[in-house]
């Protein structure tokens, strides 16, 4: 089911034969795939043939994944460390490589990415997907301001917009005022980018004469990158704001797939789109066992792919901890099952026992719009555990100081509530914190 963004467009959906198809039947297509899958990876990939010497001239179901070990990030920096740039856990030659990126490093060393067409083919269809879910038509012009440096953000994303059938402006980072002019003066009605770049349009739009992000007459915002758009309170806030349909339409990883997952009109939920490319295990993050993939469970997401050519995974730890929230279709028909990202387990922290993600802080901080703008900054002294959580939160455009005091208490109980920690809150000015057209860091580490 390769994509054509010339056949004739469906209105509700971008791929209805797969996106209707039932869950077993669905097993049933991952099944097929992963046989393929499994014996091209045990003959072409070094690293695995290394790695699962144990298991290679097994016949591996993916019911007996759960025998195999996990593939964490260092093994792929280590390999491509003793093998670049591509690291031997790549499963193609060099003729058949027809694009590179790198992810952002800020996590430790980035990783090089190789995809071939075939790969770049089965990317542009899911992520396409979760786009067309989303609103995205190709009656839309939509202007995509992420990083075009490598990132697959940027070009990838690009190519996924496109798939859809839409017109892609390619405008990437920075210029912001030029972003502004383009957006008013080519008709642009949708916007690709992170949840904190409208902050920054929003902080140019001020120095404006007369000019209010409304004026910019977007009426579909789509979202990835960072977390909290699951947020009834941030998406209302938003949608009010600047009247466009707010969407997380983005959620991946660059080394599985640049998008495996996005919302729909009629969920806060994310849709898993890709399960023709990726099989998702979620495993418990203390016995690292799989549980099974059903309304409520918890835990980190482990990716296989069932496709890839260049770099193929297999129990991929994402580090992302999610909860499955159904598995029956949906309403439209969609038959994809839906989960929520709740954390990641390399950003977690310790408060007293208590497990605390930094999402589930943002989450309480920005239910108060009428106390802070949404930005902030966890403080971390030394490598913890903590007994407290320390914050320096930004005051809500207009909030007097007289009124900080009343925003300290309700942010500190708010996130009591959410989290079940103790906060000490100290606001800033709004605007204290820069603006970013990438991602958000939330944490700020400081030594003991």
């Amino acid at each position: 089911m390769n994509f054509d963004s010339t056949r004739p467009s469906p209105a509700v959906y971008f791929d209805e034969e797969f996106e209707t198809l039932p869950l077993p039947k669905v097993r049933r297509v991952q099944d097929e795939l992963w046989s393929t899958q499994w014996d091209y990876v045990r003959s072409m990939s070094a690293f695995y043939r290394t790695k699962l010497s144990h298991w290679i001239d097994r016949e591996i179901t993916l019911d007996s994944l759960v025998d195999l070990p996990f593939t964490e990030k260092d093994e792929l920096r280590i390999s491509q460390e003793n093998d670049s740039p591509f690291g031997d856990y790549a499963a193609c030659g060099e003729a058949s490589v027809a694009r590179l990126h790198r992810t952002s490093g800020t996590t430790g060393r980035p990783l090089i990415l190789a995809n071939s067409r075939r790969d770049a083919q089965w990317v542009a269809q899911a992520g396409a997907r979760s786009m067309w879910a989303a609103g995205l038509r190709p009656t839309d012009r939509v202007v995509h301001c992420l990083n075009y440096c490598m990132w697959t953000g940027g070009f990838t994303d690009h190519t996924i917009l496109e798939a859809t059938g839409a017109t892609v402006i390619p405008f990437g980072v920075g210029n912001t005022r030029l972003l502004i002019d383009s957006i008013l003066n080519l008709g642009i009605n949708a916007i690709s980018c992170t949840p904190s770049y409208p902050g920054l349009i929003e902080q140019v739009l001020r120095e404006l004469d007369g000019v209010g992000p409304r004026d910019l007459k977007l009426d579909l915002g789509l979202f990835g990158g960072e977390a909290g758009l699951d947020n009834p309170d941030l998406r209302s806030a938003m949608e009010d704001k600047w009247g466009f349909k707010v969407r997380n339409a983005n959620f991946g990883l660059s080394e599985v797939l640049s998008i495996l997952g996005g919302q729909t009109d009629w969920t806060n939920d994310l849709l898993f789109h890709a399960s023709d490319v990726v099989f998702a295990e979620i495993i418990d993050p203390a016995t690292l066992e799989r549980q099974p993939l059903v309304t409520g469970a918890v835990g980190e997401l482990v990716c296989t792919h069932l496709r890839k050519e260049c770099q193929p995974l297999i129990r991929y730890r994402t580090r992302d901890v999610i909860t499955v929230t159904a598995t029956e279709a949906g309403p439209d028909g969609r038959t994809a099952w839906r989960f929520r990202v709740t954390g990641r387990t390399d950003d977690m922290f310790n408060v007293r026992g208590i497990n605390v993600f930094p999402s589930a802080v943002r989450v309480a901080v920005e239910s108060l719009p009428q106390f802070s703008s949404g930005m902030f900054r966890i403080v971390l002294k030394g490598d913890g555990p903590y007994d407290r959580i320390v914050m320096r939160v930004e005051a809500a455009n207009g909030l007097p100081e007289s009124a900080w005091q009343d925003a300290v208490n309700a942010i500190e109980a708010a996130v009591r509530a959410r989290v079940g920690s103790t906060a000490t809150v100290t606001m800033v000015p709004f605007e204290h914190f820069p603006r970013t057209e990438g991602k958000t860091r939330w944490i700020d580490k400081e030594p003991a």
